[in-house]
């Protein structure tokens, strides 16, 4: 897996914020990517440390689409809680 299809996007949510001022950071990653691939795609791309990695698998809820209104089960999203030693990632650049 490259660097780059490891981190999909940036979770930019309050509680996200909020835990960005703690030095950790949440990304949405791809959900075959393991810790150490998370490492160390956040450390080259960013080029900061990394202390830590938490992970999270959401469950994907069941959705109701078409006419006939089946029920499709939405994907699972999985989260990292990335925080680091030293160094910050700018998630948000200023205008």
């Amino acid at each position: 897996m490259r660097l780059h299809d490891v981190l999909r996007k940036p979770v930019i949510t309050e509680k996200a914020i909020e835990q960005g001022k703690a030095q950790t950071y949440v990304f949405g990653v791809d959900p075959r990517a393991n810790k150490h691939q998370i490492k160390v795609s956040v450390e080259k791309l960013f080029k900061v440390e990394v202390a830590h990695i938490r992970t999270h698998v959401k469950k994907g809820k069941m959705k109701r689409v078409g006419r006939k209104m089946k029920t499709k089960k939405m994907p699972d999203v999985k989260n990292a809680y990335v925080t680091l030693k030293k160094g910050k990632i700018d998630m948000i650049p200023s205008v």
